[in-house]
Formats: structure tokens, sequence, C-alpha cells
């Protein structure tokens, strides 16, 4: 029997919906799920459902219901069965739907001090999370990821016991000084010895071993030099591309590996803040005759640069990467979003993954400690009649996403004859572009400039990003491969897209 599950259309956002039939009682594969969910964005569990093959849902009813619940409270109830039991009864319904009964469990996200969320008394064989196709086992690297993210003081806190205040790059180090000294004139701190300020500031802390003032993990990060950076931090590196000509590969490269400059994160910070707003097209302002230069756009690129490297994991593999190109500005960094999208996106919790930096950069005027930082971000774009940025978030390794668009929202004329927003794009992109017949359509266009930006994108992200169906989605990249447009290389879970 059909179902109605307009019940649930927010949670097919995200890949937050699961249907199962459980006619012979509890599926082993609900705690898959109920973990994968958790670790991820939540979602809902429902049993006695079906999804066919085109994406609807029909009920197939449950047997014993009242059985059914009594388990389900007792397995979660159960340390050795699950990690936590982070439901009320609230959160598990019953809905009777003709001669059918379903139950429906909603499952919330786990906090980063609840996560992972795991099964079987089995840390790292029983974390799931969930992606495009469905619930997979974490590896090692992402559940250690979370370990990380349960404490309240950060890895960059740590004191780096081998290291000595001499190990940092002493010009950066009073470049960083200079920049606080320009800001706050005639400081408290502007007398203190080099070691005293690093102290004061957290990127140097007494050592617990040897009661010496060394240099923390923040203040390696900021301070250091590549390959010092690299002894605590193997995965560490940085990647600014600029591509602004076709013709050529890179028109700009900067990458902490060069050997050429110190490739810590301030030299990093102000090199590539200043090439990612060098071509801002806006109007510049006037204070009376005086032209300003730092508007809230400079403002706001400054902020999501920041908060790109103060939420980095340094742990995780691929590094922090910044692309440029004539229309984005594209920031990608190691580590999965800690208060969750959603959270992020309403803003008001600031949970940096990096403490100690994020002090940093407050010292010197850059980043936004009340956790109105993304918000304002938005704002500042929709001001600006730009395109919504889009945050994306990956996973196995985890990886967070900034898409920042330089592009006009596109205007139509509304039957008053006013100028209104295009709504999100529906089935009608199926047709041509235009009406000579032009090989692709609106929609495979799209996705052809989504591939070209992230080749790792899951289908329910694109279908996200665009604001269409999954379904038209994996129609249309069905058609794009069968014509040769594009190709999948690799696994379903960590395979690539290649625009031909």
């Amino acid at each position: 029997m059909d179902f109605d599950i307009k019940l649930f259309d927010d949670y097919r956002e995200n890949n937050r919906l699961e249907a199962k039939k459980a006619r012979g009682g509890l599926p082993n594969s609900l705690w898959d799920t109920y973990s994968a969910m958790a670790n991820c964005y939540g979602g809902v569990i429902l049993l006695g459902v079906i999804e066919r093959e085109d994406g609807s849902f029909a009920t197939t009813g449950l047997k014993d219901i009242e059985k059914l619940k009594k388990d389900f409270w007792n397995v979660i109830n159960d340390r050795k069965k699950v990690s936590i039991n982070l439901l009320t009864g609230e959160d598990v319904e019953a809905y009777e739907i003709h001669d059918d009964v379903v139950m429906a469990i909603h499952v919330p996200q786990a906090t980063r001090e609840e996560k992972p969320v795991y099964l079987n008394d089995n840390l790292f064989g029983g974390t799931f999370r969930r992606n495009g196709e469905g619930d997979y086992h974490c590896t090692p690297g992402e559940v250690r990821a979370m370990l990380r993210d349960q404490t309240e003081e950060t890895s960059d806190m740590k004191v780096l016991d081998e290291l000595e205040i001499s190990d940092l790059n002493l010009d950066t180090i009073h470049a960083y000084r200079s920049r606080h000294a320009a800001l706050r004139p005639n400081h408290v701190w502007e007398k203190l010895s080099d070691a005293e300020y690093l102290e004061q500031i957290g990127a140097a802390r007494q050592s617990r071993t040897d009661k010496r003032i060394r240099p923390t993990g923040a203040g390696l990060l900021m301070f250091g030099e590549e390959y010092k950076i690299l002894y605590e931090y193997p995965e560490y590196f940085l990647d600014y591309r600029e591509m602004l000509d076709p013709t050529i590969r890179w028109t700009d490269r900067l990458q902490s590996s060069s050997g050429d400059w110190t490739g810590n994160l301030f030299d990093f910070f102000f090199r590539v803040n200043s090439k990612i707003t060098k071509d801002l097209k806006i109007p510049f302002k006037l204070d009376g005759i005086t032209r300003i230069d730092d508007t809230p756009v400079h403002k706001a690129m400054r902020e999501a640069l920041a908060n790109c490297l103060t939420n980095t994991d340094f742990f995780v593999p691929r590094g922090i990467v910044i692309r440029k190109d004539a229309e984005h500005v594209i920031m990608e960094n190691p580590g999965y979003i800690r208060t969750g999208k959603n959270q992020m996106l309403k803003g008001g919790i600031s949970d940096p993954r990096n403490k100690a930096l994020m002090k940093m950069f407050n010292i010197i005027g850059i980043g936004e400690r009340a956790g109105s930082g993304v918000p304002d971000i938005f704002d500042v774009w929709k001001s600006q009649g730009w395109e919504t940025p889009v945050i994306e978030e990956q996973y196995n390794p985890d990886r967070t996403i900034l898409i920042l668009p330089f592009v006009q929202k596109q205007l139509s004329q509304g039957n008053n004859g006013s100028k209104i927003q295009n709504e999100p794009i529906n089935e009608p992109i199926n047709e041509p572009i235009n009406s000579t017949g032009y090989e692709k359509t609106l929609l495979e266009k799209r996705i052809i400039d989504i591939l070209v930006m992230n080749s790792n994108i899951s289908q329910p992200q694109m279908a996200e990003i665009i604001g269409v169906s999954l379904s038209s989605v994996k129609r249309t990249i069905k058609k794009m491969v069968e014509s040769g447009q594009i190709k999948h290389e690799g696994s379903k879970k960590s395979g690539r897209w290649i625009v031909l």
C-alpha cells in the first residue's frame, strides 16, 4: 500500500530517511543505521515500510507493534549492544496506514561529547556513518577524529615537550606582534619578551615535564616552519590554487611544501587573503571623501578563511585547499562540522576545533567567537544579490567544503512585471537550454559545474545543491554517462567523477 512520505519529506535531505520491512522482528541492520544516523545528521528509520526502485514508499505492515517496541527499548538500553541511548519515548511513534501499522524511530544527531555511537561494545568495529549509498563502517581514523573532538581542551592546546621556542619562526612572530600593536597600541603585552608574549596568546605553555615554557600545537601551526610542523602533524598541507585562465592549469599556486616560504598558518592566511580579495567586483564605499576598501565582503572573506583554518583537523589527510576561479572561491578543510551543519547555519554557538588558534586570530582582529560568523557570511552574500553559499560535508576522510559564488542570482519577470528571484530548479530543468536544441540541458550543465568543483560529491549532495529530486539527478547522471559526458572511476564509496 502506498505510504504518504510527505510526513517525512524534511528527512530526504542528506540521506536521513531509511525504510525497513521488519516483518520478522527487528532487523539487525536497524542498529547499523541507528549508529550511522547518530554519528551524522540524525534521521528517521521507518519499520514496516519499503522503498521502491523509483524512490516511492509502500507499507508492508508490522505483525506485533507492541512486542516490537518492547524489543527495541530492551536492546537500545543494553550498553553491551548500543553505546548510548539518545532517544526518549516521544522519538518512537506508531502510525496506522489503512490496514497496516508502521513504526517511525526519530534518531537525533549525537553531540560531539556523545560521539562515536557504536555497537556491540566494539568501538573501532561497530561505529557507522552514512553516505549517499547508505550505512558504512567508519575507519579507525574517523573514530579517532570523533574521540579527539570529545574533549573540551582542543588538541592545539597540547604542549609540545620536544620543541623549544627557538623552533618557531622569529620573523612570523614579530609580524604577528606588529599587527597586534597596530590594532591595540600600548597594549600591556607589548613590552613582554617573545616567550612571555607567546604564553599570553596561547602559543606556548609551561611543560608539566620540566616546567619550561614550550610551544603548543597552536604555536607550532601558526609560527612554525613547514618541515617542523610535519613532525607533529604528518598530514599537514596547505594549498592555494588559482584558476582564472582556462588555457592554463594554475594562474597562481601556493603550497606549504614548496620550501620557499615558512608554510605556516599565519603567513598562509595573509598571503591567501590578499589573493582571494584582490579582484572582488564590488563597489567601494566612501567615508566623507576617503575611500573605504575594507567592505563587508572583505570581512566575510577573512571570516570564512579563518573558520577554515581554525576548524581543520590537522590529523586527517588531504589538507587545506583554497581554490579560486572566475566565479567562486572554494574553501576545503579536513574535519567534519563539530556543531553540525544546521547549527552552524543558525549560529549562536562557537565551538572551534582549535580554540587556541581561534584565540590567536581573534587577538589580531580576525574571526568571530560568538558563533555568528557563518550566518553573517550568508547575510553579506544575500545583500550583494549573489547566489547563496553552499556548505558540504564529506566523510571517509572527513571534509568540510564552503563554496562562495560571486554570481548574481538569476532574475525573471513576475506576472506584474516586477523582478522576482528564481525558485529552486525543478523538473523543467530537463528541457534544452535554448530552442536550437543545445546538447546539454540546464540540469546537465549544473551537474558538470558541480563536478568540476568537487569530483567526489555524492548524488544526494548534488540534488540538495541544485534543488531537484534525487531521482532526477540519478536519471540525468545515467544519461550523461551513457552519452559520454562524464564517467565515474573507483568504488561508489570513495571513487570520483571525471568530466570528459
